[in-house]
Formats: structure tokens, C-alpha cells, sequence
């Protein structure tokens, strides 16, 4: 199963409200990332619809930073998969770390959100990850194989085509976060690729995107990207300014030619 692509994004979190992503996405419309690269952003939900538009034309795929499982009701302040598709958004950030300290998500709430999605035609990207307690007591690969499976239960075949995984460890997130050493991460994601081949099946020609998150930056992306089993990165602070993010991108480009056929 050779990579088809190298999936490069940004997820602003509660940052930008409608002016200012809508002047960021107007900096990004014309960017054209390398070929075997897509590129995906995540603005917040106020600013979805703004940034969708501007992007219509544009390569750049947009996403949402979350959603409610149920299509419409008496969910106050949540946000469903119709609204999200009709707002632009292909993408869908579900399962982030933030999300489950904060406001409660467990994997079985993220396994109802990833089917959600997919039954309307958004594609999924499942964060998993561990926390500094689990990578310190050695139980990092049980954990996100946990996480894994039960985000995908219950997905059929055709469906997991469309789905992401990225791979963001709790302890590498945030302004205080440490980056992952690659060779953690290519061990990592070694051990995911046989956990997520074994959910499609021995035999599938289905190769799920394994991304990396956390403390990504110029320094260190190239050497992730390399990894064999990385599929590309989701990038936070590092990727908010829109020339940084399109320097990130355009950085890769000797490192994804090799991976991606031509």
C-alpha cells in the first residue's frame, strides 16, 4: 500500500473570529501546496461558513473543530453534520485532546461522532493520543490502540477510506508541550499502522492516513513527514500565521516526493 498523499493542516482553535480568518483565508486562496501534498484548516465555528466561501476555489480543504452526533434537536450550543457540510467544511477535527479533558468526551462519544460524519459525507479526523502518565508508565501503544478501535467500530469498509488518524500526544500539545522525538513517533506509528490494518483487514488495499500532531514546527516537520508510517502533520501554533503555514508546507517538498508516486 503506497501513500497516496501527505496531509498537511492547521487547527486554529478559539482563535480568529470572522475578520480576521476571513483576511488569513483570503492569504491562503491562491496557495497551490506541492503535488502529492492536501492541506486542510480548521477555523472556529463562527468563522466556518467565512472561511468555506473564500475557499471555495481554493485547493485548501476547510474543517470544523467539532460536532454533535445528532443531525438536529434540543442540543443547545452544539453544531451537526448538515450545518458543518453546509457551511463548506469537508473535514471534521473529532476526539481532540482539549475536548476530552474539558468537556468530557470519551471514545465511545468520538465512535458516535465518527459515524455521524461519515453518514454525511464528511470525512473524520480521529485525534488520539496519550497522556504524560501513560507514556511514562509504558502503556502509550495500549492506549491509542483502544482509542483507535473504538472510534472505528462499527465503520464499514467503504467508509474507511475517508478517514484520518492523527496521532497527537497530550504531553507534546500546547505552548508547554515537548516534541515527540521522531523515533518514538516512527514507533508510534509503526504499531498504529498494524492496529488500523487489522481493522480494515489483512488483505484491504485500504490505507488509513496516520498524521502526527504536537509541537510541530520548522525545525522539526521535515523529520516527521520522513517517517515511513507518517502521513503527513496537524499543525497548531506553529501554522496559524498564513505565511508560516505555507512555508511549513512548501518545506516538505523534497521529503513527500520520494513517498508519494508520482
Amino acid at each position: 500500500m503506497s501513500q497516496k498523499s501527505i496531509w498537511i493542516g492547521t487547527n486554529w482553535k478559539m482563535n480568529k473570529g470572522p475578520a480576521a480568518a476571513i483576511a488569513d483565508a483570503r492569504a491562503l486562496a491562491f496557495f497551490r501546496p506541492p503535488e502529492g501534498v492536501r492541506c486542510f484548516l480548521a477555523p472556529p465555528a463562527t468563522s466556518l461558513r467565512d472561511v468555506g466561501a473564500v475557499l471555495q476555489d481554493s485547493p485548501l480543504m476547510v474543517g470544523a473543530q467539532n460536532m454533535y452526533w445528532e443531525e438536529n434537536g434540543a442540543w443547545t450550543g452544539e453544531i451537526s453534520a448538515p450545518m458543518i457540510a453546509e457551511c463548506g467544511a469537508s473535514i471534521v477535527v473529532l476526539g481532540h485532546s482539549e475536548r476530552r479533558l474539558h468537556f468530557g468526551e470519551t471514545d465511545w462519544t468520538v465512535n458516535l461522532k465518527v459515524r455521524a460524519a461519515l453518514r454525511h459525507g464528511l470525512r473524520p479526523l480521529i485525534c488520539i493520543g496519550d497522556t504524560l502518565d501513560e507514556y511514562e508508565f509504558g502503556v502509550s501503544q495500549e492506549t491509542l490502540a483502544r482509542q483507535t478501535k473504538i472510534a472505528l467500530h462499527g465503520v464499514s469498509q467503504e467508509d474507511l477510506e475517508r478517514v484520518l488518524v492523527v496521532y497527537e500526544p497530550v504531553w507534546a500539545i500546547g505552548a508547554a508541550g515537548r516534541p515527540a522525538e521522531p523515533a518514538f513517533v516512527s514507533q508510534i506509528h509503526t504499531t498504529l499502522r498494524g492496529v488500523v490494518q487489522g481493522i480494515v483487514g489483512q488483505g484491504s488495499s485500504v490505507r488509513i492516513p496516520l498524521l502526527y500532531g504536537g509541537s510541530v514546527s520548522r525545525g522539526n516537520i521535515r523529520d516527521y513527514v520522513a517517517l515511513p508510517d507518517v502521513d503527513g502533520v496537524l499543525i497548531g501554533r506553529a501554522g496559524w500565521d498564513p505565511a508560516d503555514f505555507m512555508d511549513l508546507v512548501e518545506s516538505v517538498c523534497d521529503v513527500v516526493s520520494p513517498k508519494v508516486p508520482a
